[in-house]
């Protein structure tokens, strides 16, 4: 994707060249639509520069997080921990991002295709307390698949003097390779 406001995977010498187009054209609008009154008064124009991969990847990280929290601030006995794979971000990315709107729909792609679903999974007693959930992205029906791996994250253990919540996300990297051995053998197993 490139080109557009709010999101592009261009290179970057064409997102310089496409930022100074942008704040060359808002300027000379606000100039248009606007007295020199007014303008006179303005101390600075702003334009927001384009999002890249990796900003909307740090927006990815920070609003799985959120959901990472809200798992971890719920009732005691229902905590537990889920790792995405980079195809389950990816496919999150997809779903959540565009060139016209950036990510302002990603909130609603990881609420429908990754809270929903966890909820549901918590709902019906699939998922109990310091399991792991591995999430990866099904290429073939275009959706994303949970692993579970049984008591497998240590949740609200107080690692070192570590807080709770600090506790429960420190597991998260001790139990990722663990849960990418075990997704790997799924995959084998599957294939063979």
């Amino acid at each position: 994707m490139t080109g557009g406001m709010g999101y592009t995977s261009g290179a970057r010498d064409e997102d310089d060249e496409l930022d100074q187009k942008i704040y060359r054209t808002a300027t000379k609008a606000a100039r248009r639509k606007f007295s020199p009154e007014f303008m006179n008064r303005i101390d600075k124009v702003i334009v927001f520069r384009t999002l890249k991969r990796e900003h909307l990847k740090k927006i990815l990280d920070i609003e799985l997080g959120h959901v990472q929290e809200r798992i971890m601030s719920s009732a005691v006995s229902r905590q537990f921990v889920f790792n995405c794979t980079p195809n389950a971000r990816d496919f999150l990315l997809q779903e959540g991002t565009d060139s016209k709107f950036g990510a302002r729909h990603l909130k609603r792609s990881i609420e429908r295709h990754l809270v929903f679903p966890l909820s549901n999974l918590l709902a019906t007693g699939q998922i109990e307390l310091n399991d792991l959930v591995t999430i990866d992205h099904d290429r073939e029906n275009s959706r994303l698949t949970f692993l579970k791996e049984d008591r497998g994250a240590l949740v609200g253990a107080n690692l070192e003097g570590a807080s709770a919540r600090e506790g429960g996300l420190m597991s998260i990297s001790r139990a990722g390779a663990s849960a990418k051995a075990l997704v790997r053998g799924a995959r084998e197993s599957l294939a063979g």
